[in-house]
């Protein structure tokens, strides 16, 4: 069978970091045949960094030579890019989050289903080894009742990109980091529908001037994005999620957290942890080992593929990523910022 040819679209550095390391050590399965972006010039860079045979400005150019694009755009451009791929038959890989909106959203995965082409939106966490491991020991937690979600950086707002552009990319700490254990969490509960949302957004600490900051400098006067949330989520079946996330808060330490209490016992993916009550005892149970790939993207890259090919489903549904954008959309809207 012959390899899947792929194109990345956007090669800064999501693109760099992460998707075209993985699809290349996937060599046996795939090739990276060409690499698009609105800068011509960085794109013919990256594909000789990468030796990657063909450049592309204009995307649409590349849809006749590719099985499966990947986007790696600011969030603005995700619907656009993904709807003309899907309409000229290529399968889709897109990074988080979905889109701009639950809205946009909506229209992708519209377009998916008409194409019958493959929509994997990009949320890595899930191909972790914790979280897999926690998926498959969710049946001993039973129904969740309460789910604790923390994506929290101490002073860590991303200075460099777009990570601060409100118009491109929709939002802040929430739209950017949370929605990873936001998206996991929701997957790990069974996404189950969702009937309220209450958020409160914040960015205060971004504001000041001089503000100390781990990842560089950025425009603390035009800085109109959320480097703080808080959100209340509760479920048809009765759930809750109580979920945090910032790019700077006046914390201890950074935070990664995912906790589930259930109706029989408990867990925690970060670092996987099993929690019971029987026999009189409490039992805390932590794996010796776990089996697996230890770079999530390399997962991530091999799922994809096997599912442009017909040989496995998506790990990440459409329908599962919109539920996410669609949370985030209320979170926003319950705060006062949509």
């Amino acid at each position: 069978m012959s390899k899947l040819q792929i194109g990345i679209i956007g090669v800064g550095g999501i693109a760099q970091g992460r998707h075209i390391p993985a699809f290349q050590t996937l060599h046996d399965e795939c090739v990276i045949l060409a690499v698009s972006d609105v800068n011509e010039a960085r794109a013919k860079e990256v594909a000789v960094k990468y030796d990657i045979e063909k450049v592309y400005k204009d995307y649409h150019d590349m849809f006749q030579e590719v099985d499966a694009v990947c986007i790696c755009t600011p969030n603005k451009f995700h619907a656009e890019i993904t709807i003309a791929a899907l309409a000229a038959g290529v399968n889709v890989l897109c990074e988080k989050p979905m889109a701009l909106t639950s809205e946009e959203g909506k229209k992708m995965l519209a377009a998916s289903k008409r194409t019958k082409k493959v929509l994997a939106i990009a949320y890595h966490y899930r191909f972790m080894k914790n979280a897999q491991a926690a998926k498959q020991l969710m049946k001993e937690v039973g129904a969740p009742l309460v789910t604790r979600a923390q994506a929290l950086r101490r002073r860590k707002v991303p200075g460099w990109g777009v990570f601060t552009n409100k118009d491109l990319q929709g939002g802040g700490s929430l739209i950017d980091y949370g929605c990873h254990l936001l998206d996991l969490s929701l997957w790990l509960m069974g996404n189950p529908k969702h009937i309220s949302v209450n958020g409160s957004m914040y960015n205060v600490l971004s504001k000041e001037p001089n503000s100390v900051n781990q990842w560089g400098a950025f425009e603390h006067e035009t800085f109109d994005v959320d480097d703080h949330v808080t959100a209340y989520i509760k479920f048809e079946n009765g759930a809750s999620l109580l979920l945090e996330t910032s790019w700077a808060a006046n914390i201890l330490d950074d935070i990664e957290h995912v906790s589930i209490s259930g109706a029989e016992g408990g867990i925690s993916v970060f670092p996987l942890e099993l929690y019971t009550a029987k026999n009189g005892m409490l039992i805390n149970s932590q794996p010796a080992w776990i089996a697996g790939e230890e770079d999530p993207s390399i997962v991530q890259a091999k799922n994809f593929i096997d599912a442009c090919l017909g040989k496995a489903e998506l790990v990440v549904q459409p329908e599962e990523a919109l539920q996410v954008s669609q949370i985030i959309d209320e979170i926003y809207q319950s705060a006062g910022n949509r």
